[in-house]
């Protein structure tokens, strides 16, 4: 289990995450809405390493990753998908999804990774950097996924994806919940959210302003619109 509390964490001397508290367990999806600026990204960004914890902490299975680098927390089970996608445009399809692996971790095979996202195969000798935005965002998924993470942590999976290929991102992470994993998901269209998530957060100004079921989000029109309409 993911188990998060008090987190605190800004840039600049300017505070973003208020004291975020937060559970994922395994075998669930726990997606996190909010405007822009709201402190989504912020918060993946901490629990990754990649922006210090001014305060709270963060625990995966009782072990700290707050504090780690992010190469540590990788090796610990952890994958993220950054909204950047951050994929080497100099290396081919295939050359980007053998860096997703790790030694003495089981990974994906090259076989399973096309069969996730058979739009991949055929652009598997192209550089990453010639694909299109929502290629390069199936390939980021895809690489992060060759080490079958335990955690996994993305940031807006389907931007820049057509209708079926994001419905493809959601089939995809139900297929990790039903594995085991735990998964928190950032992501702005509301629809996908809702229909894979087991519990939804909505963070607004730093803080949680909702937790509860997809169901319960639905019921709530003043908090939709207070924290999510724009």
């Amino acid at each position: 289990m993911l188990t998060v509390t008090g987190l605190q964490a800004g840039y600049d001397g300017s505070r973003v995450l208020q004291g975020v508290s937060l559970e994922v367990p395994r075998h669930r999806i726990t997606a996190v809405l909010g405007r822009n600026g709201a402190g989504r990204s912020t918060l993946l960004r901490c629990l990754m390493g990649l922006l210090p914890a001014t305060a709270g902490a963060a625990r995966w299975d009782d072990r700290l990753l707050t504090g780690l680098a992010p190469h540590r927390i990788a090796r610990l089970g952890v994958g993220y998908v950054p909204e950047s996608r951050d994929v080497f445009p100099q290396l081919t399809v295939r050359q980007n999804l053998a860096l997703g692996r790790q030694r003495g971790r089981p990974c994906w095979s090259e076989a399973e990774a096309f069969a996730t996202f058979d739009a991949l195969a055929p652009r598997a000798e192209v550089p990453a950097g010639a694909l299109s935005g929502g290629e390069q965002q199936m390939l980021s998924l895809c690489r992060t996924l060759m080490a079958m993470p335990e955690l996994l942590l993305l940031d807006e999976p389907t931007e820049g994806l057509a209708p079926a290929m994001a419905a493809r991102v959601g089939e995809c992470l139900l297929a990790q919940r039903a594995q085991g994993r735990a998964v928190l998901l950032v992501e702005q269209k509301l629809t996908i959210a809702l229909d894979v998530a087991d519990r939804v957060l909505v963070l607004g100004q730093g803080r949680i302003v909702f937790d509860g079921t997809p169901a319960q989000l639905r019921a709530a029109p003043a908090v939709r619109a207070a924290w999510l309409q724009v």
